[in-house]
């Protein structure tokens, strides 16, 4: 019988957010595969944890996966964490799950802290809908693509970013988005938490006297669907009536129906277009 994977969370700073449940698993399974071992046996230790650790990190992830793999196949149960967080989250655990999954091996995933869903409790940003883009990409062509789909983005958006790289995110994130509203959150949990809600704008002068220190998530205002609605119309704006609706009527639209979906785009009534081709 094989054995299982168990997703298991731990603190993002604070150790008494751990919880009871992954400390009763930690101890229990036949193996521990941590992000860094040097770090999580001050947290084992801390708990009086014995188990024993293999690494598993992004430069071992494909083929440390295969090889765990193996191992719960051979009955072993596994406990994957990462320094601090809930594995497979912005984390090689995404590659040990998928594998476990293709292989019929049972993932459970023991729930915990995660530093983007508690930054963005804090933010003071929108919470009903958002989306988790993690560290933008190194690459400058794979990171201007992102930026671009960021700019439209309607939803709140979570980042993370180092210290090294906080002033040069900020700024590419301001060129691209424009002025937005940010909250900027650093040691999350631990003692010297800092929330600082302010504006990209702001956020760049408050650095330019500030060293950036620690790790930080960064939780971004959405563009609003009332300006994306008002940058649509103003496109349609640009555009001739008689062309406007010849789009609609290439496209299969009764005359109708062209004229009432020309009047919407341009935030008019339909009687203003069916006047103005009246007139024509």
């Amino acid at each position: 019988m094989s054995g299982k994977l168990y997703l298991c969370a731990t603190p993002i700073g604070n150790l008494k957010d751990m919880t009871p449940r992954v400390v009763e698993t930690l101890a229990a399974v036949d193996l521990i595969a941590a992000e860094d071992t040097r770090n999580s046996i001050k947290l084992l230790n801390h708990f009086g944890i014995k188990t024993s650790m293999t690494s598993y990190h992004e430069y071992n992830k494909v083929e440390k996966a295969q090889t765990l793999v193996r191992k719960m196949k051979e009955g072993l149960d596994v406990a994957l964490i990462t320094d601090a967080g809930t594995p497979a989250i912005s984390d090689p655990g995404e590659v040990l799950v998928k594998l476990c999954l293709r292989e019929g091996i049972t993932v459970t995933s023991l729930p915990g802290a995660a530093a983007c869903i508690t930054a963005l409790t804090l933010s003071g940003l929108s919470t009903r809908r958002f989306c988790f883009e993690g560290f933008l990409p190194s690459e400058k062509k794979e990171k201007a693509e992102i930026l671009e789909l960021l700019k439209e983005e309607t939803r709140t958006m979570i980042l993370y970013e180092s210290p090294h790289h906080l002033i040069r995110t900020l700024k590419e994130l301001y060129g691209a988005l424009g002025e937005r509203n940010i909250t900027i959150c650093r040691e999350l949990t631990k003692k010297f938490e800092a929330v600082l809600p302010t504006t990209l704008e702001g956020a760049l002068a408050f650095y330019e006297t500030q060293e950036p220190r620690g790790e930080y998530v960064l939780v971004i205002e959405g563009k609003s669907l009332l300006q994306k609605k008002k940058e649509r119309q103003e496109g349609f704006l640009e555009l001739g009536i008689e062309d406007h609706m010849r789009r609609y009527e290439e496209a299969g639209l009764e005359r109708k129906e062209a004229m009432k979906a020309v009047a919407k785009d341009r935030g008019v009534s339909k009687r203003e277009i069916y006047q103005y081709m009246l007139d024509k």
